[in-house]
């Protein structure tokens, strides 16, 4: 437990650190009282000066400020939902009381996704459940080095070509991982033999190749995968080795978002390599080195989470002002399914209710023989495991199917729906109207102005 509130504590900054607290309260928080501020956070909630400090499993402390300082952590007010005020007028501008208004939802705003690998090629069952499941995607293993050149010179980019043009049809996101693995252990074999000036120009012609292909392609880019633990390239191309992959990715494709990966960073509090302070410390540095970061990946290979711990994490990489994405989330195959399911469901609703998470992926790739890296989500038959019930239900639980309803008397009608794209009906007597809208993350209520068109001539 110290080595969590450790973790917490340290700082990356080599200059003293000063903290002043005004007006707080510290109470320890029931587990309602902690499901009630992640359900608030969700919904629509007055915005206030909040940080959480993990100090054990049963202990964790709240300090509130309700005027927060210009360098604090305000929490947006609406970073899931929206309000909607639907203004109703007739063909002469006149306000329409008793108009009934239908909205209902298309898309999802939030990306909520899941690996997936060749099995899926031309698995129509499989696509599918898939596309009806999620609007993300990520590749398991098929655009990593080892797959995409097993061998110098002879590239394969046969399955990943494959699987993009299967989410490209379907309407579907696609994060690239990733450009560069730190772990020798998953770097190509003959890579490994090469040295100095061979091996600077095979990163160069993987990132050439990669980037070139898929120019646009992906929203992402994991550039670095597990830079925390390993130092392969760095270690053998010197110190700027990740700032230059990075300078050379932005220019390939700059319209991707360039982002770092690890893990242990939210999983586990005693792996001081991936701490928080840990990561923006390596953020800083390469920042010196003249590197643009644009988001911070976190994997979530999860054993027994550790709730607490995982929001003050959030907390504290929030305050970097970076997109954070939940890039490989899954629960360890030592526990039950149902226990997994469980876990699983305590990760995805503090993921969600983070004002700093923008996305989170699933690690559930269903591979040869209905097998998956550590947990699965259905059988092979596509029937759902315990964790699929879970994520079926918070699929539904995190989106506004439907608002019916009427104008009042000053010919409007409000409601809060989860962002996304809506499709709006309007209908008075015969005269009807109707159309799109989007709900996108902002402080301010969405105003739509419908006219109906003009009836028939008395």
């Amino acid at each position: 437990m110290r080595t969590c509130f450790r973790s917490l504590l340290q700082t990356a900054s080599p200059n003293a650190s000063t903290i002043s607290i005004r007006s707080a309260s510290l109470q320890p928080f029931s587990p309602e009282q902690w499901n009630q501020h992640r359900e608030d956070r969700i919904q629509l909630v007055q915005c206030y000066q909040i940080m959480f400090i993990y100090i054990s499993d049963a202990v964790s402390a709240c300090l509130v400020d309700p005027e927060p300082p210009n360098n604090g952590i305000c929490l947006p007010c609406q970073i899931r939902k929206s309000f909607v005020n639907v203004h109703v007028s007739d063909g002469n501008g006149s306000r329409v009381v008793g108009a009934k208004v239908a909205v209902h939802q298309i898309t999802r705003d939030f990306p909520f996704g899941s690996a997936i690998s060749r099995s899926i090629i031309g698995n129509k069952p499989y696509q599918e459940w898939f596309t009806k499941q999620y609007n993300a995607a990520v590749f398991e293993n098929e655009l990593k080095w080892y797959a995409t050149e097993p061998s110098p010179g002879k590239e394969d980019y046969a399955a990943a070509d494959e699987l993009l043009r299967f989410v490209q049809s379907s309407d579907v996101v696609a994060r690239g991982h990733n450009i560069f693995w730190e772990d020798p252990r998953y770097t190509p074999a003959w890579v490994k033999n090469l040295t100095g000036s061979q091996l600077r120009a095979a990163v160069a012609g993987r990132i050439g190749s990669l980037l070139s292909r898929y120019k646009g392609d992906f929203v992402h880019w994991d550039v670095s995968n597990d830079m925390l633990h390993f130092d392969f390239y760095e270690n053998r191309l010197g110190g700027n080795a990740t700032a230059e992959f990075f300078d050379t990715a932005r220019r390939a494709d700059p319209l991707a978002t360039l982002f770092l990966n690890d893990f242990n960073v939210v999983e586990a509090c005693d792996d001081l390599s991936s701490s928080a302070d840990s990561y923006a410390a390596r953020l800083r540095q390469l920042a010196d080195g003249g590197v643009t970061f644009e988001g911070i990946g976190l994997e979530g290979h999860f054993g027994k989470p550790n709730i607490p711990y995982v929001r003050a994490v959030l907390d504290k990489l929030g305050t970097l002002r970076l997109p954070i994405w939940l890039t490989e989330v899954d629960i360890s195959s030592t526990f039950d399914q149902r226990t997994q399911a469980a876990y699983l469901e305590e990760v995805l609703r503090e993921g969600f209710a983070h004002p700093a998470v923008d996305g989170i992926m699933l690690w559930t790739a269903m591979g040869a023989n209905a097998s998956c890296y550590q947990m699965c989500l259905t059988d092979a038959n596509f029937t759902n495991l315990p964790a699929g019930d879970v994520v079926d239900r918070l699929l539904e639980e995190w989106q506004t199917r439907e608002v019916l309803g009427a104008t009042n008397d000053r010919g409007s009608f409000n409601f809060s729906a989860f962002l996304g794209e809506y499709k709006l009906s309007v209908n008075y007597q015969n005269l009807t109207a109707e159309g799109t809208f989007s709900l996108a993350r902002s402080d301010d209520t969405k105003h739509i102005n419908v006219r109906l068109p003009s009836g028939p001539a008395a």
